[in-house]
């Protein structure tokens, strides 16, 4: 009997709900839900509005149900690092944002405890404040009532709670906390004591495909439907999303995720720990099938997010066609910004952002719109190219294509600068990338696919991808511009 799998996918800036059906080898996606996210601003500080991305989530499962669909489990992926606090079956607070401020001067407030060095030998998580470790240790400076009798849930995790109550941490969100030992799959409770907060708070962690409880009964009378079982996936959005990586058989390859954030990196069998692998910056979080997503975190969509964001309040009503066509027309490789400086972090003006970056930094004023968003554009090419070649030189390969899977292959100028600044052919799609992993680890769960092998196989059957062969007249020019951007960049 063919199964039908509903999968709740959640960026940080809308929310979809999908089924997915494997028929004849091949599988087919239904979107019947689809809504909008990001932060809000209360009293100062930035949140989620997490009892909003509840109520979303009952109203694709209604929907689902309503289709006259079986459906055969439910599961959720989410972004990395944020959670909610549970005393008493509800919130403590609000769900704070990633993008909060209030980690701003934690970092070195850590440091003196526990060297920087130090926590990512022990954890191997690239360093970025909005990182689990230093949003609890703001939350327990700022709050520390909130931690008595509560339970710490990272996003995922935490909506999945509102479903079933079932009080688990799955291991791939887990893994982007940097709290967890990538040795023993566990949480480092000593790195955690060194720091004050209590250890009562972190709950067991469970490995993706792993069956969590059905539907409660309260939520079943809610919607309006029978038990439904709800499984554990690669539940961090990134670890579902390079799970559904094509990956030619014939060739080495590496994977870019583009989204808001976008996550280049490759499998690798074992976490790397070394002082190098710390300076890089790469990472060392928890895939499908025991594998360690070995990668670097980029400021992806986001900055044309902010941008158009800014420009529409102007009253300018810009699609990202528009952008793109203005991108398009502008003379290329004039600008560069460092994506990944911390000015480009929280919400703002980001236009005025990216010019004031380029004036700070000896370029000149940018001389209009479309320049200024060939230059993010440019950078963010630059910065894929740099960063593969230090992935390169740390594994000791030479990447004959790079996979580039989400959203963000919808942007074809996006990919074929990278095509050509990189000098290696481009495979992107498919774009519902975390939705189709998070879909494939429900059905291994299920014993319905029994190996990640499977399910990438089901994968190229089921979606077309496009390649973008690198332009070779512009190789001189991108070799040049790669220089220049060194200076620039971190």
């Amino acid at each position: 009997m063919e199964k039908s799998y509903l999968a709740f996918d959640l960026g940080a800036s809308s929310g979809r709900g999908i089924i997915g059906k494997i028929k004849d080898g091949k599988l087919h996606l239904t979107e019947i839900h689809r809504f909008g996210n990001g932060p809000v601003e209360k009293d100062g500080a930035l949140y989620w509005e997490f009892d909003k991305l509840c109520k979303e989530i009952k109203t694709g499962i209604r929907k689902a149900v309503a289709t006259g669909e079986k459906i055969s489990s439910i599961a959720i992926d989410t972004w990395g690092v944020d959670y909610v606090l549970f005393k008493n079956g509800a919130p403590v607070r609000a769900a704070y944002h990633y993008r909060d401020s209030r980690t701003d001067a934690v970092p070195e407030k850590v440091y003196k405890i526990i060297p920087q060095k130090e926590i990512y030998a022990r954890t191997g998580i690239q360093f970025m404040q909005l990182n689990t470790l230093y949003q609890l240790y703001a939350h327990k400076e700022a709050h520390p009532e909130d931690f008595n009798g509560s339970v710490m849930l990272l996003m995922p995790d935490a909506l999945t709670y509102m479903l079933n109550g079932d009080i688990s941490c799955e291991y791939s969100e887990a893994s982007t906390s940097n709290l967890l030992n990538p040795g023993s799959r566990d949480w480092d409770f000593e790195l955690i004591k060194r720091l004050g907060i209590p250890c009562s708070v972190f709950p067991k962690i469970v490995p993706p495909c792993s069956k969590s409880l059905p539907l409660k009964k309260s939520v079943e009378d809610e919607i309006g439907c029978g038990p439904i079982p709800v499984v554990k996936v690669g539940s961090h959005d990134t670890a579902s999303a390079v799970a559904a990586v094509p990956a030619p058989l014939n060739k080495k390859w590496a994977y870019i995720s583009v989204g808001t954030w976008a996550l280049l990196g490759a499998e690798i069998d074992a976490p790397i720990l070394t002082e190098e692998a710390g300076e890089a910056p790469f990472t060392n979080e928890g895939g499908l099938n025991r594998k360690i997503r070995f990668l670097t975190n980029i400021m992806g969509t986001w900055l044309f997010q902010e941008t158009r964001r800014v420009w529409n309040e102007q009253g300018r009503n810009l699609g990202f066609a528009d952008m793109n066509k203005m991108a398009k027309a502008a003379q290329g490789l004039q600008f560069f910004i460092d994506p990944n400086d911390n000015a480009f972090l929280s919400p703002g003006d980001m236009p005025a952002k990216v010019a004031a970056f380029c004036r700070e930094h000896g370029q000149g004023d940018i001389p209009g719109d479309g320049a200024l968003l060939r230059c993010i554009y440019d950078s963010l090419a630059l910065y894929f190219r740099i960063k593969l070649e230090k992935l390169q030189t740390m594994l000791g390969v030479k990447y004959e294509c790079l996979n580039i899977v989400g959203g963000g292959t919808q942007d074809t100028l996006l990919m074929q600068l990278t095509a050509d600044c990189l000098g290696i052919p481009v495979i992107a799609g498919p774009v519902e990338a975390t939705a189709i992993g998070n879909i494939m680890a429900q059905a291994i769960a299920g014993g319905d696919i029994y190996s990640l092998a499977e399910a990438r196989e089901i994968i190229r059957k089921s979606f077309e991808v496009q390649e973008y062969v690198p332009e070779q007249s512009t190789k001189k020019a991108w070799d040049a511009a790669a220089k220049s951007f060194l200076k620039t960049c971190k």
